[in-house]
């Protein structure tokens, strides 16, 4: 029976399945089997290539979370917007890490109809119950803060307050008083676009 084919079912003995001693049967791409002779000229293996790949992975992340922390460690400006007891507008500004606390601006003559709210600018594009933020720069907290408030510029910067462009030196308790008679000639303006 030279000619005859053997059906499995008739094969009596079982065979082992073949293993390859050679790395290149395997389904292993040949990159990662056998660096490229540049990366052997090099010194680099992959294993070195993945190693190096964490190693900065990881300190990319401390870098980022470190200037994180150094950029919020001060805290932000909060500001309670309400009213006074006649009904105008009024803001209280904190800042804990100046020791800054109930720094209080009046708006004389203006009435603000909307519910008492605080807002902490630890990001930008914050809604304001009344006013309007013509410019803030919160890169480093606490950062600059400029509003529109009915007409008066008023202007948080760490080491003064400014309101319709004079400085007020900051002072714990104290009241600024913003009468209309002292608006600025031209209404605040966002800063022009560079």
């Amino acid at each position: 029976m030279p000619n005859r084919l053997i059906l499995a079912s008739e094969n009596s003995v079982t065979t082992k399945p073949h293993v390859y001693q050679d790395h290149q049967h395997l389904d292993i791409p040949r990159v990662l089997a056998e660096p490229s002779p540049v990366f052997r000229a090099a010194g680099l293996t992959p294993k070195s290539v993945i190693v190096t790949f964490i190693v900065v992975l990881i300190l990319y992340f401390a870098a980022f979370w470190g200037i994180e922390g150094f950029r919020q460690h001060r805290g932000p400006w909060v500001v309670a917007f309400g009213t006074n007891h006649q009904g105008e507008a009024t803001l209280t500004v904190s800042q804990e890490a100046r020791g800054l606390s109930d720094v209080r601006l009046v708006v004389h003559g203006e009435h603000a109809t909307n519910p008492p709210t605080i807002v902490r600018f630890d990001r930008v594009l914050q809604p304001v119950p009344f006013g309007q933020v013509i410019y803030e720069d919160l890169t480093f907290l606490p950062g600059v803060v400029t509003f529109d408030l009915f007409g008066h510029e008023v202007e948080l910067l760490p080491r003064v307050l400014v309101v319709n462009k004079e400085q007020v030196p900051w002072k714990p308790g104290a009241t600024v008083d913003l009468w209309p008679t002292n608006k600025p000639a031209t209404p605040p303006q966002p800063p022009k676009k560079r």
